[in-house]
């Protein structure tokens, strides 16, 4: 029998309430789920950050010296700052079927439904051990899970699958693009606005790169494609763009980012060799021959690998079997199922809510799909019990 879906609405409210911004610390919410699962003889491990700010937390029911299925979800959120939200976002609201508070969808509500689980999997005569994970930093660029990823086959057991609850409407998805993100600093010389041959203007030289961009987004586009994915190809976009110190001002500095979002298989190296060679041949050059302290500064920020899920592994096939379908999917957003795969455990993508709802204002998940992730994870339970 499925966890009730009082218990999972209430412990959701619970954590929604916990402002895990991930610019902030997420340790009262670790505090919070560590207590939960002692309370029920589970025992927990963390993986904290070297100042203690955050944490990780791993934690195992059932045998102990058999791999076990993990069920995976980050406790950050994206910020509110600038969204018009109809009440408070860190306090869950119910209304009309719908569940409403910042990261309800994205993805507490899947912590909540794991949370929700804990008693029934403990009364359980559990054959193959159930891993319960929870990352921070997620929304940064998948970072904070990967001192725990690392820790896999070491001080904690390595999975053998993990199920990630990012909000897919519960269905399987088998593949996701992955993206490689750039910070690009641009150094002129400064000089008055009205003698600009004495100075070296570091927008007109961000403009020249920028355009740059879009000539590699073009051929991008016209590269290898998948209809798997919306867009089908890797795409390319300037994100980020600051510059300039006032009217009457040559600029001395320009920094903006960029970032694609590759497809499987994809070799982000080219595209990232491309780019400096041009700074280098197009730009560098011309900008030192009058100011030698000028420059270019080209950083690769974060990197997320792309997804596709292990062909050989069991993963899919029991993912699709648990959830009563016969079709994957790919998403062209990032999750740490490539992560948890690289190191080492095969990895799907399956969990409660649609995407669209993430990060918007006024953030909901369906509490019916709160009911169907609690039915998918009971027949998780019924398979691990053999």
């Amino acid at each position: 029998m499925a966890a009730d879906i009082a218990t999972t609405k209430a412990l959701l409210a619970d954590l929604v309430g916990f402002d895990t911004t991930s610019h902030k610390s997420n340790i009262a919410i670790i505090d919070y789920i560590e207590a939960y699962l002692a309370r029920h003889g589970v025992t927990s491990a963390r993986v904290p950050t070297a100042d203690g700010l955050k944490a990780s937390l791993f934690a195992t029911i059932g045998p102990v010296d058999v791999p076990g299925i993990a069920l995976s979800g980050h406790t950050d959120v994206v910020p509110v700052t600038g969204q018009a939200w109809d009440t408070d976002p860190f306090n869950l609201v119910e209304r009309d079927g719908r569940l409403y508070g910042r990261g309800a969808c994205d993805m507490k509500a899947f912590l909540a439904c794991m949370l929700a689980m804990v008693p029934q999997l403990k009364a359980r005569a559990l054959k193959v051990p159930v891993h319960l994970a929870f990352s921070y930093d997620e929304e940064v660029g998948c970072t904070g899970v990967r001192p725990m990823v690392a820790e896999l086959g070491k001080s904690l057991p390595l999975p053998r699958m993990v199920f990630v609850g990012e909000p897919t409407s519960m269905s399987v998805v088998d593949a996701h693009k992955g993206p490689m993100r750039w910070q690009v600093e641009v150094t002129g010389r400064a000089a008055h606005s009205s003698m600009p041959h004495l100075g070296v203007n570091a927008i007109t030289y961000a403009g020249r790169l920028i355009a740059e961009l879009a000539r590699m987004e073009d051929d991008l586009k016209a590269g290898a494609r998948s209809a798997r994915f919306d867009p089908p190809y890797t795409s390319l976009q300037v994100t980020e763009l600051s510059g300039g110190t006032a009217p009457n001002i040559v600029p001395i500095i320009c920094t903006f980012g960029w970032e694609i979002r590759r497809l499987p298989g994809f070799d982000g190296s080219a595209v990232d060799a491309r780019f400096r060679a041009f700074a280098a041949s197009q730009c560098v050059p011309e900008m030192q021959r009058l100011a030698p302290e000028t420059g270019i500064k080209i950083d690769i920020t974060n990197e997320v690998p792309s997804f596709s899920a292990d062909e050989t592994s069991e993963v899919v096939p029991l993912a699709l079997k648990l959830a009563g379908q016969n079709e994957t999917f790919a998403v062209c957003y990032a999750t740490e199922a490539s992560l948890f795969q690289a190191g080492g455990a095969p990895s799907v993508v399956i969990g409660p809510g649609s995407i669209a709802q993430a990060h918007t204002a006024n953030e909901f998940i369906a509490v019916s799909e709160i009911e169907k992730c609690l039915a998918f994870l009971d027949r998780v339970a019924n398979w691990a019990e053999g």
